[in-house]
This record gives C-alpha cells, sequence and structure tokens, in this order.
C-alpha cells in the first residue's frame, strides 16, 4: 500500500472552515486517486461555545450540496503531534491564525502556509465558502 502523506488544515475552533477544507480536499483527492489526506484542527486551546453540534451548519449544508458525506466528530484543538504527523500546514486565515500559533506553538509556527479567508463574522458563508473551493481545488492541481 502506498505511503499517504496528510495535509492538516486549521483555523480557529476547528468547526467551520477547517473542517469543510478539510472534508472537501479528502472527498476530492479521493477521486483525484491522490496520496493525500487532509485532518483538521483548531489552533485556539478551545473552541466557542456558540459552535453547537461537530460541525457548523454552513459547511454541512454546503457539503452535502456537492454530495460530500462528512465525518461525524467533535471539534478538536491542535496539539504539537498534529504538526508532526503533517508534511503540509495551512491555516485558513493569515492575521488571525499566525499569531495563535506563534504564541502557542512557536517551534512549528514557521512550518504554517497561509490562505485569507475570513469567519462568518466577518464574510458571508457562501463567499467564504467558495474561497476554500478555489483553494483547494487549485491546491489539488498542485500535488497531481
Amino acid at each position: 500500500m502506498n505511503e499517504v502523506d496528510q495535509l492538516l488544515f486549521l483555523c480557529t475552533g476547528n468547526y467551520y472552515r477547517s473542517r469543510y477544507a478539510e472534508e472537501l480536499f479528502n472527498h476530492l483527492a479521493k477521486k483525484e486517486e491522490l496520496s493525500w489526506r487532509a485532518f483538521s484542527r483548531g489552533a485556539a486551546e478551545r473552541g466557542s461555545p456558540d459552535n453547537v453540534g461537530s460541525m457548523s451548519p454552513y459547511a454541512l449544508d454546503a457539503l452535502t450540496a456537492k454530495g460530500v458525506v462528512p465525518q461525524t466528530r467533535d471539534p478538536q484543538p491542535c496539539t504539537p503531534a498534529d504538526f508532526c504527523d503533517a508534511q503540509l500546514v495551512i491555516g485558513l486565515k493569515e492575521a488571525e491564525h499566525r499569531p495563535l500559533l506563534e504564541r502557542r506553538f512557536p517551534e512549528f509556527a514557521e512550518r504554517v502556509s497561509y490562505w485569507h479567508i475570513d469567519d462568518v463574522e466577518f464574510v458571508q458563508p457562501s463567499i467564504a465558502l467558495a474561497m476554500i473551493d478555489d483553494q483547494v481545488h487549485h491546491l489539488i492541481s498542485k500535488l497531481k
């Protein structure tokens, strides 16, 4: 069996953007028969009490509309082991996540590449999720 490369997506609470990116990436990577698998975590020490359920309804609805059946699991905070497991690490919003990662994981902060996808309080989910779609498709093309 081929070795699988690991991709870590990070957002603040592992509830909306990173979960969406993870599930979409895995769906597309499987279709393209890539040797990559994504997982996602939250850069914050704990998620927001406003996050109810395993995933944002915005992310869940958008994935369902694409025919993607996401994993059911609770949001998970990032640990140092997650960085060790990943060959590629992507933070979903540099201005938001770089300071968190530099404070919590200074030894790994330079390994993170960043996208610029705002959270739900700053941009409509339809816009943010479309931006993630574009970034994930571009990444899949680069990894082929």
